[in-house]
């Protein structure tokens, strides 16, 4: 695969979307910044497009031999079906910690071994997000949910650059410059 031009599959094109546009929705309902709209709002994306499509995704990743692909996208996909279904369920905010903690550890993972620079972007912006957003359940801090909140704007931001960039065949690495003593830039 050339590394300025992005050739995704379908699949990973497909999984990114799911992603980008349930991280948007959710992070800008953490956020706030939209008049009356909570995180509360995005559980619907959450279930369908977050946990349904995404894990959907997961699965024909794994047929078409992705193990990486398949691994993120069905593991996430069951992130968000589990926050979307016990959304209405009333839990203590130290078990919504320990939840959003747990699935840190799972996109951390995803962020070391993800092949590309967009998808290490989105995963490690993602970590962050829900690091802040267990912690803000820990203590319970509204204002640094609202932070958690953009780092996932962000992490859905890049997923769908990731996804759309694939689709119109954008680059989506920056050129290495030279590094060395000696070298100029033409060669």
């Amino acid at each position: 695969m050339d590394n300025d031009v992005s050739a995704g599959s379908t699949t990973t094109i497909v999984g990114r979307l799911a992603l980008g546009i349930t991280l948007l929705a959710v992070g800008l309902g953490y956020t706030e910044v939209i008049d009356g709209v909570t995180a509360a709002d995005a559980v619907s994306i959450a279930q369908y497009v977050g946990g349904v499509a995404l894990f959907v995704a997961g699965l024909m990743a794994f047929r078409d031999g992705d193990s990486v692909g398949g691994t993120a996208f069905s593991a996430l996909g069951a992130l968000w079906f589990t926050w979307a279904v016990s959304a209405d369920n009333q839990v203590s905010a130290n078990a919504a910690g320990l939840f959003l903690l747990l699935f840190a550890l799972v996109a951390l993972s995803l962020t070391v071994a993800a092949g590309d620079q967009l998808a290490k972007g989105t995963y490690g912006l993602f970590v962050v997000s829900l690091v802040l957003l267990a912690v803000a359940n820990f203590a319970d801090n509204g204002s640094l949910a609202k932070v958690g909140g953009w780092f996932a704007v962000a992490a859905g931001a890049v997923a769908w650059y990731a996804a759309t960039a694939a689709l119109a065949h954008w680059p989506t690495a920056v050129p290495r410059r030279a590094a060395r003593r000696g070298v100029t830039a033409t060669g």
